[in-house]
């Protein structure tokens, strides 16, 4: 990675609510073509990381580039303009209109320019099929209801949306977990697929140590909102991850802490 330079980088992130410091000192860097996993125990802080990093709240302390230039949202829509998409555990998704309708969401093409205008419906079906296509998911039929698609699916089109939409940062929250075991390989394909584009960053937050070593290029390692380890795939061997996971607890340690209780 050392002639490339980061898409986002986060250096000295402190986020505090009242007395209680949630983030201390946070920095990482991001780079396109790789997948990152954020991982670490409930409450290490990943949640209100990637919040910072979205727009939704401003840090206390500390600054975040993108693509070199400092950055401040004072909002999501902040955040989506400079290129950070993040697709939530919800995804923000009608089960009940079709698959076309969910990925413009809003943002939807009309004749006259005009949100009053009449719809390019063939335009945006295709171009729903062609993203979709891009990351490994083909739909027949683009008028689907999006309840009807697998979980796996509803991640694909989710991911797919944000990036047409100019993602260069794609902040993945938890998007294996409440699937089965299918569903997982379809999503983990489908950022593998997303990897592959070569100019997207992704980072993925998970609790699965599993599919982190499966997908991810490098990590960051959080605990009590503080960095407590980071490195390559190379880099780490054995039960680091496990371990790191653990908010840095030897897994022997913990075996006697609860033999004790």
């Amino acid at each position: 990675m050392s002639d490339l330079k980061p898409l986002i980088e986060t250096t000295g992130l402190v986020k505090k609510f009242g007395s209680f410091t949630a983030l201390n000192g946070v920095s990482l860097k991001v780079y396109p073509g790789e997948v990152h996993a954020l991982l670490g125990d409930n409450g290490a802080g990943k949640s209100t990381l990637i919040k910072i990093l979205s727009g939704v709240f401003p840090p206390t302390e500390g600054q975040i580039h993108v693509e070199g230039q400092p950055v401040s949202f004072a909002s999501p829509r902040n955040a989506t303009d400079a290129g950070i998409g993040t697709v939530y555990q919800d995804l923000a998704l009608n089960p009940l209109t079709s698959v076309t309708r969910n990925f413009f969401l809003g943002r939807e093409l009309t004749r006259f320019n005009s949100p009053f205008g009449l719809l390019k419906m063939d335009e945006m079906h295709q171009i729903a099929i062609q993203e979709m296509a891009k990351i490994g998911i083909n739909i027949a039929d683009p008028e689907q209801a999006v309840g009807t698609m697998s979980g796996g699916q509803r991640q694909t089109l989710a991911i797919a949306r944000a990036i047409y939409f100019g993602a260069k940062v794609l902040i993945l929250d938890e998007p294996t977990s409440a699937l089965g075991q299918k569903q997982q390989m379809e999503v983990l394909k489908t950022i593998r697929q997303v990897k592959d584009l070569g100019n997207i960053a992704i980072i993925l937050i998970t609790h699965n140590e599993i599919h982190a070593r499966l997908i991810a290029d490098r990590f960051t390692f959080l605990s009590l909102g503080e960095v407590i380890g980071e490195g390559t795939a190379k880099d780490l061997q054995g039960d680091d991850i496990k371990r790191l996971m653990a908010g840095g607890a030897e897994i022997g340690d913990l075996a006697k802490e609860l033999a004790a209780t």
